[in-house]
Protein backbone atom coordinates (compact mmCIF):
# COMPACT_ATOMS: atom_id res chain seq x y z
CA UNK A 1 0.00 0.00 0.00
CA UNK A 2 2.85 2.35 0.83
CA UNK A 3 4.33 1.58 -2.60
CA UNK A 4 1.03 2.44 -4.29
CA UNK A 5 0.76 5.62 -2.22
CA UNK A 6 4.26 6.67 -3.24
CA UNK A 7 3.45 5.91 -6.85
CA UNK A 8 0.28 8.00 -6.54
CA UNK A 9 2.18 10.95 -5.10
CA UNK A 10 4.82 10.62 -7.82
CA UNK A 11 2.19 10.55 -10.58
CA UNK A 12 0.34 13.54 -9.10
CA UNK A 13 3.58 15.49 -8.86
CA UNK A 14 4.47 14.55 -12.42
CA UNK A 15 1.08 15.68 -13.74
CA UNK A 16 1.22 18.93 -11.75
CA UNK A 17 4.66 19.64 -13.19
CA UNK A 18 3.34 18.85 -16.66
CA UNK A 19 0.42 21.24 -16.22
CA UNK A 20 2.72 24.09 -15.16
CA UNK A 21 5.13 23.39 -18.01
CA UNK A 22 2.25 23.15 -20.52
CA UNK A 23 0.86 26.54 -19.52
CA UNK A 24 4.09 28.54 -19.51
CA UNK A 25 5.53 26.76 -22.55
CA UNK A 26 2.41 27.71 -24.51
CA UNK A 27 2.55 31.34 -23.34
CA UNK A 28 6.22 31.67 -24.29
CA UNK A 29 6.03 29.67 -27.54
CA UNK A 30 2.95 31.58 -28.70
CA UNK A 31 4.64 34.92 -28.11
CA UNK A 32 7.69 33.74 -30.06
CA UNK A 33 5.51 32.48 -32.92
CA UNK A 34 3.64 35.74 -33.57
CA UNK A 35 5.81 36.89 -36.47
CA UNK A 36 6.02 33.42 -38.01
CA UNK A 37 2.31 32.63 -38.27
CA UNK A 38 0.29 33.27 -41.45
CA UNK A 39 -1.99 36.32 -41.50
CA UNK A 40 -5.75 36.00 -41.44
CA UNK A 41 -7.46 37.15 -44.63
CA UNK A 42 -10.77 37.94 -42.95
CA UNK A 43 -14.05 36.15 -43.46
CA UNK A 44 -16.32 37.69 -46.06
CA UNK A 45 -19.67 36.42 -44.77
CA UNK A 46 -18.98 36.30 -41.03
CA UNK A 47 -20.17 39.03 -38.67
CA UNK A 48 -17.20 41.34 -37.99
CA UNK A 49 -15.09 39.03 -40.12
CA UNK A 50 -13.06 41.95 -41.46
CA UNK A 51 -11.79 42.74 -37.94
CA UNK A 52 -9.68 39.59 -37.91
CA UNK A 53 -7.92 40.48 -41.17
CA UNK A 54 -4.17 40.75 -40.71
CA UNK A 55 -4.06 39.01 -37.32
CA UNK A 56 -1.75 36.01 -36.96
CA UNK A 57 -3.69 32.79 -37.37
CA UNK A 58 -2.88 29.12 -37.07
CA UNK A 59 -1.80 29.51 -33.43
CA UNK A 60 -3.32 26.11 -32.80
CA UNK A 61 -0.09 24.60 -34.09
CA UNK A 62 1.64 26.00 -30.99
CA UNK A 63 -0.68 24.83 -28.24
CA UNK A 64 -1.37 21.47 -29.88
CA UNK A 65 2.35 20.73 -30.24
CA UNK A 66 2.96 21.76 -26.62
CA UNK A 67 0.11 19.50 -25.53
CA UNK A 68 1.50 16.53 -27.48
CA UNK A 69 5.04 17.00 -26.15
CA UNK A 70 3.90 17.49 -22.55
CA UNK A 71 1.64 14.45 -22.75
CA UNK A 72 4.54 12.32 -23.97
CA UNK A 73 6.79 13.68 -21.20
CA UNK A 74 4.44 13.74 -18.21
CA UNK A 75 1.68 11.16 -18.79
CA UNK A 76 2.54 7.45 -18.43
CA UNK A 77 3.10 5.93 -21.85
CA UNK A 78 0.30 3.85 -23.30
CA UNK A 79 0.14 2.73 -26.97
CA UNK A 80 -3.50 3.71 -27.47
CA UNK A 81 -2.85 7.26 -26.28
CA UNK A 82 0.22 7.43 -28.50
CA UNK A 83 -1.88 6.62 -31.58
CA UNK A 84 -4.41 9.28 -30.60
CA UNK A 85 -1.64 11.86 -30.25
CA UNK A 86 -0.46 11.05 -33.78
CA UNK A 87 -4.00 11.56 -35.10
CA UNK A 88 -4.41 14.82 -33.16
CA UNK A 89 -1.12 15.98 -34.66
CA UNK A 90 -2.35 15.10 -38.14
CA UNK A 91 -5.61 16.99 -37.59
CA UNK A 92 -3.60 19.98 -36.41
CA UNK A 93 -1.22 19.75 -39.38
CA UNK A 94 -3.96 19.55 -42.02
CA UNK A 95 -5.66 22.51 -40.36
CA UNK A 96 -2.47 24.53 -40.29
CA UNK A 97 -1.71 23.84 -43.95
CA UNK A 98 -5.16 25.20 -44.73
CA UNK A 99 -4.51 28.24 -42.49
CA UNK A 100 -1.23 28.92 -44.30
CA UNK A 101 -2.57 28.32 -47.81
CA UNK A 102 -2.99 31.33 -50.12
CA UNK A 103 -6.29 29.87 -51.31
CA UNK A 104 -8.49 28.12 -48.69
CA UNK A 105 -8.90 24.38 -49.06
CA UNK A 106 -12.28 23.27 -50.31
CA UNK A 107 -14.91 21.88 -47.95
CA UNK A 108 -14.87 18.47 -49.61
CA UNK A 109 -11.11 18.16 -49.29
CA UNK A 110 -11.17 19.02 -45.59
CA UNK A 111 -14.21 16.83 -45.02
CA UNK A 112 -12.45 13.85 -46.61
CA UNK A 113 -9.36 14.35 -44.44
CA UNK A 114 -11.55 14.56 -41.35
CA UNK A 115 -13.29 11.35 -42.44
CA UNK A 116 -9.99 9.49 -42.80
CA UNK A 117 -8.88 10.60 -39.35
CA UNK A 118 -12.26 9.55 -37.93
CA UNK A 119 -11.89 6.07 -39.46
CA UNK A 120 -8.46 5.63 -37.86
CA UNK A 121 -9.84 6.76 -34.49
CA UNK A 122 -12.60 4.16 -34.79
CA UNK A 123 -10.13 1.40 -35.59
CA UNK A 124 -7.84 2.29 -32.67
CA UNK A 125 -10.69 2.70 -30.22
CA UNK A 126 -12.42 -0.59 -31.09
CA UNK A 127 -9.13 -2.49 -31.02
CA UNK A 128 -8.28 -1.36 -27.48
CA UNK A 129 -11.76 -0.99 -25.96
CA UNK A 130 -14.19 -3.38 -27.60
CA UNK A 131 -17.80 -2.78 -28.56
CA UNK A 132 -19.57 -2.15 -25.23
CA UNK A 133 -21.59 1.05 -24.86
CA UNK A 134 -22.52 2.31 -21.40
CA UNK A 135 -25.56 4.42 -20.60
CA UNK A 136 -24.32 5.98 -17.39
CA UNK A 137 -27.50 7.92 -16.63
CA UNK A 138 -29.57 4.71 -16.74
CA UNK A 139 -26.87 2.47 -15.24
CA UNK A 140 -27.08 0.14 -18.22
CA UNK A 141 -24.82 -1.17 -20.96
CA UNK A 142 -25.10 -3.08 -24.21
CA UNK A 143 -22.91 -4.31 -27.05
CA UNK A 144 -23.09 -3.25 -30.67
CA UNK A 145 -21.81 -5.07 -33.76
CA UNK A 146 -18.32 -3.80 -34.48
CA UNK A 147 -19.33 -2.42 -37.87
CA UNK A 148 -22.24 -0.46 -36.42
CA UNK A 149 -20.19 0.82 -33.50
CA UNK A 150 -17.35 1.78 -35.84
CA UNK A 151 -19.74 3.75 -38.05
CA UNK A 152 -21.15 5.58 -35.02
CA UNK A 153 -17.62 6.43 -33.85
CA UNK A 154 -16.77 7.83 -37.27
CA UNK A 155 -19.91 9.98 -37.22
CA UNK A 156 -19.13 11.20 -33.69
CA UNK A 157 -15.52 12.11 -34.49
CA UNK A 158 -16.33 13.78 -37.81
CA UNK A 159 -19.20 15.76 -36.28
CA UNK A 160 -17.13 16.82 -33.26
CA UNK A 161 -14.30 18.09 -35.46
CA UNK A 162 -16.63 20.11 -37.66
CA UNK A 163 -19.03 21.60 -35.10
CA UNK A 164 -16.05 22.70 -33.01
CA UNK A 165 -14.44 24.23 -36.08
CA UNK A 166 -17.64 26.14 -36.92
CA UNK A 167 -17.86 27.51 -33.37
CA UNK A 168 -14.49 29.23 -33.76
CA UNK A 169 -15.67 32.68 -34.81
CA UNK A 170 -15.78 34.82 -31.67
CA UNK A 171 -12.73 35.74 -29.60
CA UNK A 172 -12.38 33.23 -26.79
CA UNK A 173 -15.62 31.34 -27.49
CA UNK A 174 -14.56 27.96 -28.81
CA UNK A 175 -11.60 27.57 -26.44
CA UNK A 176 -13.76 28.43 -23.42
CA UNK A 177 -16.54 26.02 -24.42
CA UNK A 178 -14.00 23.27 -25.10
CA UNK A 179 -12.42 23.77 -21.66
CA UNK A 180 -15.84 23.42 -20.02
CA UNK A 181 -16.60 20.30 -22.05
CA UNK A 182 -13.23 18.69 -21.32
CA UNK A 183 -13.45 19.60 -17.64
CA UNK A 184 -16.87 17.94 -17.49
CA UNK A 185 -15.51 14.80 -19.15
CA UNK A 186 -12.66 14.70 -16.62
CA UNK A 187 -15.18 14.82 -13.74
CA UNK A 188 -17.21 12.08 -15.41
CA UNK A 189 -14.08 9.92 -15.72
CA UNK A 190 -13.61 10.30 -11.97
CA UNK A 191 -17.24 9.41 -11.18
CA UNK A 192 -17.33 6.48 -13.59
CA UNK A 193 -13.92 5.10 -12.64
CA UNK A 194 -12.65 5.40 -16.21
CA UNK A 195 -9.73 7.68 -15.49
CA UNK A 196 -6.89 6.35 -17.66
CA UNK A 197 -3.99 7.94 -19.54
CA UNK A 198 -6.30 9.78 -21.94
CA UNK A 199 -8.17 11.25 -18.99
CA UNK A 200 -4.88 12.25 -17.34
CA UNK A 201 -3.98 14.24 -20.46
CA UNK A 202 -7.19 16.31 -20.28
CA UNK A 203 -5.83 18.84 -17.72
CA UNK A 204 -2.82 19.41 -19.99
CA UNK A 205 -5.12 20.29 -22.88
CA UNK A 206 -7.11 22.64 -20.66
CA UNK A 207 -3.91 24.37 -19.51
CA UNK A 208 -2.62 24.97 -23.05
CA UNK A 209 -6.03 26.44 -23.95
CA UNK A 210 -5.87 28.74 -20.93
CA UNK A 211 -2.47 29.94 -22.13
CA UNK A 212 -3.85 30.48 -25.63
CA UNK A 213 -6.73 32.54 -24.20
CA UNK A 214 -4.13 34.88 -22.71
CA UNK A 215 -3.74 36.18 -26.27
CA UNK A 216 -7.17 35.39 -27.71
CA UNK A 217 -9.47 37.07 -25.17
CA UNK A 218 -11.40 40.03 -26.64
CA UNK A 219 -9.88 41.92 -28.36
CA UNK A 220 -7.78 39.06 -29.66
CA UNK A 221 -4.16 39.36 -30.72
CA UNK A 222 -4.14 36.13 -32.73
CA UNK A 223 -6.39 33.27 -33.86
CA UNK A 224 -6.12 29.51 -33.47
CA UNK A 225 -7.33 28.76 -37.00
CA UNK A 226 -8.23 25.27 -38.20
CA UNK A 227 -4.97 24.04 -36.68
CA UNK A 228 -6.50 24.48 -33.25
CA UNK A 229 -10.23 23.98 -33.77
CA UNK A 230 -9.93 20.67 -35.62
CA UNK A 231 -7.56 19.24 -33.02
CA UNK A 232 -9.88 20.40 -30.21
CA UNK A 233 -12.90 18.72 -31.76
CA UNK A 234 -10.95 15.51 -32.29
CA UNK A 235 -9.68 15.42 -28.71
CA UNK A 236 -13.19 15.97 -27.32
CA UNK A 237 -14.50 12.98 -29.30
CA UNK A 238 -11.64 10.77 -28.10
CA UNK A 239 -12.08 11.88 -24.49
CA UNK A 240 -15.83 11.18 -24.44
CA UNK A 241 -15.32 7.81 -26.14
CA UNK A 242 -12.87 6.80 -23.42
CA UNK A 243 -15.51 7.34 -20.74
CA UNK A 244 -17.32 4.39 -22.31
CA UNK A 245 -20.43 6.59 -22.56
CA UNK A 246 -20.26 8.22 -26.02
CA UNK A 247 -23.89 9.38 -25.94
CA UNK A 248 -23.01 11.80 -23.12
CA UNK A 249 -21.39 13.89 -25.87
CA UNK A 250 -24.88 15.19 -26.66
CA UNK A 251 -24.99 16.87 -23.23
CA UNK A 252 -21.40 17.78 -22.45
CA UNK A 253 -20.93 19.48 -25.84
CA UNK A 254 -24.49 20.61 -26.58
CA UNK A 255 -23.64 24.30 -27.05
CA UNK A 256 -20.86 23.40 -29.48
CA UNK A 257 -23.27 21.08 -31.31
CA UNK A 258 -26.04 23.67 -31.59
CA UNK A 259 -23.79 26.63 -32.43
CA UNK A 260 -21.75 24.86 -35.08
CA UNK A 261 -24.11 22.08 -36.10
CA UNK A 262 -27.10 24.17 -37.17
CA UNK A 263 -25.06 25.71 -39.97
CA UNK A 264 -23.80 22.31 -41.15
CA UNK A 265 -27.35 20.94 -41.29
CA UNK A 266 -28.70 24.07 -42.98
CA UNK A 267 -26.03 24.08 -45.69
CA UNK A 268 -26.21 20.31 -46.24
CA UNK A 269 -29.99 20.31 -46.68
CA UNK A 270 -29.84 23.19 -49.14
CA UNK A 271 -26.89 21.84 -51.12
CA UNK A 272 -27.86 18.18 -51.42
CA UNK A 273 -31.66 18.12 -51.02
CA UNK A 274 -32.55 21.67 -52.13
CA UNK A 275 -34.38 22.18 -48.83
CA UNK A 276 -34.11 25.60 -47.22
CA UNK A 277 -34.59 25.95 -43.47
CA UNK A 278 -34.02 28.73 -40.93
CA UNK A 279 -33.92 31.36 -43.67
CA UNK A 280 -33.91 34.20 -41.15
CA UNK A 281 -31.26 32.64 -38.90
CA UNK A 282 -27.59 33.36 -39.45
CA UNK A 283 -25.20 30.52 -38.87
CA UNK A 284 -23.14 29.75 -36.89
CA UNK A 285 -25.59 30.74 -34.18
CA UNK A 286 -23.05 33.09 -32.56
CA UNK A 287 -23.28 35.29 -35.68
CA UNK A 288 -27.08 35.38 -35.39
CA UNK A 289 -27.12 36.59 -31.79
CA UNK A 290 -24.43 39.18 -32.50
CA UNK A 291 -26.07 40.68 -35.57
CA UNK A 292 -29.79 40.18 -34.91
CA UNK A 293 -29.90 40.21 -31.10
CA UNK A 294 -27.20 42.81 -30.51
CA UNK A 295 -25.03 40.65 -28.24
CA UNK A 296 -21.43 41.75 -27.80
CA UNK A 297 -18.58 39.26 -28.15
CA UNK A 298 -18.20 39.15 -24.39
CA UNK A 299 -21.91 38.46 -23.91
CA UNK A 300 -21.76 35.63 -26.43
CA UNK A 301 -18.82 33.98 -24.64
CA UNK A 302 -20.32 34.36 -21.17
CA UNK A 303 -23.89 33.41 -22.06
CA UNK A 304 -22.96 30.41 -24.18
CA UNK A 305 -20.54 29.30 -21.42
CA UNK A 306 -23.20 29.69 -18.72
CA UNK A 307 -25.60 27.52 -20.71
CA UNK A 308 -22.96 24.81 -21.17
CA UNK A 309 -21.98 24.98 -17.48
CA UNK A 310 -25.60 24.43 -16.48
CA UNK A 311 -25.83 21.47 -18.87
CA UNK A 312 -22.56 20.11 -17.48
CA UNK A 313 -23.79 20.33 -13.89
CA UNK A 314 -26.99 18.57 -14.95
CA UNK A 315 -25.00 15.80 -16.64
CA UNK A 316 -22.77 15.27 -13.62
CA UNK A 317 -25.82 15.20 -11.33
CA UNK A 318 -27.62 12.64 -13.49
CA UNK A 319 -24.55 10.41 -13.72
CA UNK A 320 -23.76 10.69 -10.02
Amino acid sequence: MLYNLMNGHYLNGLLLTGAIVAFFATVIATKMAFSHLPSDMGREFAVDGAKSKGKPRGAGIVFVLVFIVCTLLFVPFQPELFFYLILIGLAMLTGFLDDASRSPWGEYRKGLLDLLIAVFVAVVYLYYNGNIVNLAIFNASFSLPYGVFGLLVVILVWASINVTNCTDGVDGLSATLVMITLGTIYVLDTLLGTKDEVALSIPLFILVLLAYLWYNATPSLLLMGDAGSRAMGLFISIAILKTGCPFLYLLVALVLIVDGGIGLIKVSLKRFLKISILKNTLTPLHDHVRKNKGWSNTQVVFRFSIIQLLLSFLTIYLVK
